[in-house]
């Protein structure tokens, strides 16, 4: 009968803690640190979620062409493509690492983050190129203006030249005035 009282007590008997205050086991000193144990227990609760979630993935071979519209199977086939050439690269890359003869070399991270200082001398860049691109601009327009002024000028000083021919006597030669005139109007034609 004691036996099996015993028997009963150690099933239900909670693990001794030295200080109850204390809600985690071990210690910095100790080399196991709470922390240490709540990276554990995180790290065994995400391998637990992968292997459920392997465990739930649907068939690939009819994933994209079967249960998608018929208007858009054309996407996900590509899609499926993509994906078994990536499955396919991954399988020779690790495959490639796993031999001891080979040593693998980590590529340069592509995405790397730009610093603050990065940032802002990349803005105040664009901004310098907009405002050099804004006076470039300013200036072939003044040189445009400019040049169109002067031929309104230049124009204007060979009208008033033929307008304001004179005979001898002081009066204005009409035949000039007509030719211009006539030669005006051709021009509009």
């Amino acid at each position: 009968m004691r036996e099996g009282k015993a028997m009963r007590e150690a099933k239900t008997r909670r693990p001794w803690r030295p200080d109850p205050r204390k809600p985690f086991v071990g210690s910095v000193r100790e080399g196991q640190g709470f922390a240490f144990r709540r990276k554990q227990k995180i790290q065994q609760k995400y391998t637990k979620f992968l292997r459920k979630k392997r465990g739930s993935q649907l068939p690939s071979n009819d994933q994209f062409t079967e249960t998608y519209p018929e208007h858009l199977k054309h996407l996900y086939v590509a899609e499926e493509a993509l994906l078994s050439v990536q499955r396919r690269k991954d399988h020779q890359l690790s495959s490639v690492q796993s031999s001891p003869t080979v040593s693998s070399v980590a590529p340069p991270k592509k995405n790397k983050k730009k610093t603050s200082n990065q940032k802002a001398k990349e803005e105040y860049d664009m901004i310098v190129a907009k405002r050099a691109a804004k006076k470039q601009e300013a200036e072939k327009r003044k040189q445009e203006r400019e040049e169109a002024q002067k031929q309104y000028k230049k124009k204007k000083m060979e009208a008033f030249k033929i307008l304001s021919q004179r005979t001898r006597k002081g009066q204005p030669k009409l035949n000039v005035q007509m030719e211009y005139l006539l030669q005006k109007i051709q021009e509009k034609q």
